[in-house]
């Protein structure tokens, strides 16, 4: 917000000008009345209709160029609000996604933003507002004294008054954005969900959902919208009663001969020109509860507290890739220890989904263990700095998603070894099945594509970045058996020399492997070669059943 104050200050100037030229051509007209209608003068009424024009040009410049600088600085601001919220929600402490929909946030990025951006068109408004009412005043004194007070005593009154009724629509604008955003967040929940929603039969749960969410996010509107309008209509009212109260003492004046008749005519064109400066207020005020409103919300977002403990040690510019969990006790984890030695291909086989999702969520440092030590070349994960860990240690989830745009985009986002990592994950038969190859634009989140490509795409992606420690889970569960031994030796080739952590089920990834650790009820309960494990009950029905 500061950082716009050159162009706030700019429209600000030029608004204060236009102001002062509305003031100013109710006077001209009742001079050009008094000196040159009244006297029959012709050059005096020439030139003074060439004031009152070169007024006119000055003062319409003025809004248009006022009003350009105040839009600029407001979207710039809103542009700004939304950078850091991407930065923060982006940020590798992902303390900020916690307990909020996705929609909700993206709701918080775009209307809160704008909202909040908009303080800064209203700003320079209400500075010319109140130029506007001063210079308003200072002529009405000139013309009457009585005027003129009447006005500065009555237009502290009604700022004070449209501040006092723009405090119910603050806390109902609060309220609306709440319930906008959670609409925004089911909404996107269940678009996203929409495939697993109709395959359990859940369609109608979930409309009924949504159809309770949105008409609280109505019904919040609604009670939003009421306090706007009871704040314009409560502002219009007292303000033309004001102005005709005005208009009033200014014939009664001008009726007993303490004024003259242009003077009449300037102080009523005053009082007509006083109306646009009051009003505003109301709008004005308006757009401040709204903005204060939207600027606690994203406040809360920029200053949610990391979902761990930020760290703050460099990593060293060679990191060899050791991955030590010992004792960790997190989630489903009870007293894990296992080593992935660098570059080494190292399957973990968890019989119950919870460990494994237990298990990678340490391994990301989405959670620090309640005990135990997870380090990286020695280092433990919760003293490295976060950007730094995510640079070293890449954690693949199963449901990646993919962006809006080409298959080959996807993939060479911040990638290093693309074509490599392409063939590794065969996207090349990706790629011979859609319209234009690799670029072939994809729809967001990867939807218009197989799960089997969705998951080849995704893979590609994370192989393509070259972390020193990569975890993989479960890549393969949507493709068929021969890509699934393709993609086994894609990884392991495309990994040489390189830390890999499959967590998986797949008899082609872990038969892979160098090695392979089996999680059972929390706890490792064996290691060794795929092929040697699966003389083991237990191992063989999780693996190959």
């Amino acid at each position: 917000m500061t950082g716009q104050w050159k162009s706030v200050t700019v429209a600000s100037a030029l608004g204060a000008a236009h102001q002062a030229g509305e003031a100013a051509v109710p006077l001209l007209i009742g001079v050009v009345i008094d000196e040159a209608v009244r006297t029959g003068a012709g050059g005096r009424l020439a030139f003074w209709i060439g004031v009152l024009a070169a007024v006119f040009v000055t003062l319409s410049l003025s809004f248009r160029f006022s009003l350009r600088n105040s839009e600029k600085a407001s979207h710039q601001a809103a542009h700004e609000v939304r950078s850091k919220l991407a930065a923060r929600v982006l940020s590798a402490d992902g303390g900020v996604a916690r307990g909020r929909l996705s929609g909700e946030l993206a709701n918080i990025a775009t209307s809160d933003a704008q909202r909040v951006g908009q303080v800064n068109l209203a700003l320079p408004i209400a500075f010319a507002a109140v130029i506007g009412v001063l210079v308003g005043a200072v002529a009405l004194l000139r013309v009457s004294v009585v005027l003129g007070l009447l006005v500065l005593v009555a237009a502290p009154v009604l700022l004070g008054l449209a501040h006092f009724l723009g405090k119910p629509l603050e806390r109902r604008s609060d309220a609306e954005q709440d319930r906008a955003a959670l609409a925004s967040g089911v909404a996107a929940d269940l678009v996203a969900g929409l495939r697993a929603l109709k395959g359990i039969g859940a369609e109608a749960t979930a409309a009924q959902r949504y159809r309770v969410t949105s008409r609280s996010s109505m019904e919040a509107a609604i009670r939003a919208a009421r306090s706007r309008a009871w704040l314009d209509g409560s502002m219009l009212a007292m303000t033309g009663v004001f102005l005709a109260i005005v208009a009033l003492v200014g014939g009664k004046l001008a009726a007993s001969g303490s004024i003259t008749v242009g003077e009449l005519v300037a102080a009523v064109g005053l009082a007509q020109f006083l109306l646009w400066p009051l009003a505003i207020f109301s709008w004005v005020n308006g757009l401040f509860a709204q903005g204060r409103a939207s600027a606690a919300r994203v406040a809360e977002v920029l200053s949610a507290p990391p979902a761990v403990p930020p760290g703050s040690s460099a990593l060293p510019s060679s990191v060899a890739g050791r991955v030590e969990l010992t004792d960790v006790v997190s989630g489903s984890l009870r007293e894990v220890s296992l080593t992935a030695a660098p570059g080494e291909l190292l399957g973990v086989v968890a019989r119950d989904p919870a460990d494994a999702v237990s298990l990678l969520a340490v391994l990301a440092r989405e959670v620090d263990p309640a005990s135990g030590s997870v380090t990286l070349d020695g280092l433990p994960l919760s003293t490295v700095e976060g950007s730094a860990l995510r640079s070293a240690v890449l954690v693949a989830a199963h449901d990646a998603d993919l962006y809006e745009g080409s298959v080959r985009d996807n993939v060479s986002a911040g990638g290093v070894r693309v074509d490599e990592a392409m063939d590794a994950a065969r996207v090349d038969d990706v790629a011979r099945a859609l319209p234009d190859g690799l670029d072939t634009v994809i729809s967001a989140r990867g939807r218009s594509l197989s799960g089997g490509q969705r998951q080849r795409v995704a893979l590609a992606r994370a192989l393509a970045a070259t972390p020193p420690v990569l975890v993989v889970h479960d890549p393969t569960t949507a493709v068929d058996a021969v890509t699934e031994v393709a993609l086994a030796a894609g990884i392991k080739q495309m990994r040489a020399g390189l830390t890999t952590i499959v967590v998986a089920t797949s008899p082609a990834l872990l038969a892979a492997a160098d090695r392979v650790v089996f999680l059972a009820s929390g706890v490792v309960v064996s290691a060794g070669a795929h092929v040697d494990l699966v003389a083991d009950e237990d191992y063989r029905l999780v693996v190959l059943s």
